[in-house]
């Protein structure tokens, strides 16, 4: 099952919402705004979600992007649920070492091994 959202493609695989990213570069204010609600309404949906934001296609992601990253991760734990990223390139990468968040997130290299640690 495949749900095409405007900026986000959300597919499940074995009880986990698996999130990927249509844009490379996730920057504009609106855009980000927008990825957010879309997030927000999908945890709010699913009591106890399991997801996992995957980021292999994106290539840049703006500091904003990283605020609604913490705020799901508030808003997926206050349902009971889980939230782990995968794919993340290394530049973007660094910006969440700079900013500690490497250590708020459990991020994986692969999606496939996020999956497998649900």
């Amino acid at each position: 099952m495949t749900e095409h959202q405007s900026h986000l493609t959300i597919t499940d695989s074995g009880g986990v919402k698996i999130v990927e990213f249509a844009e490379r570069q996730i920057l504009e204010e609106i855009y980000i705004s927008e990825i957010g609600d879309e997030l927000y309404s999908l945890v709010e949906a699913t009591p106890g979600i399991k997801l996992l934001t995957c980021f292999k296609n994106v290539d840049h992601l703006s500091s904003a992007a990283l605020g609604v990253l913490i705020t799901l991760n508030n808003k997926v734990q206050e349902q009971g649920g889980k939230l782990k990223l995968s794919d993340i390139a290394p530049r973007i990468y660094e910006v969440f070492k700079i900013t500690r968040l490497n250590t708020r997130f459990d991020i994986y290299d692969t999606a496939e091994k996020a999956l497998a640690d649900f």
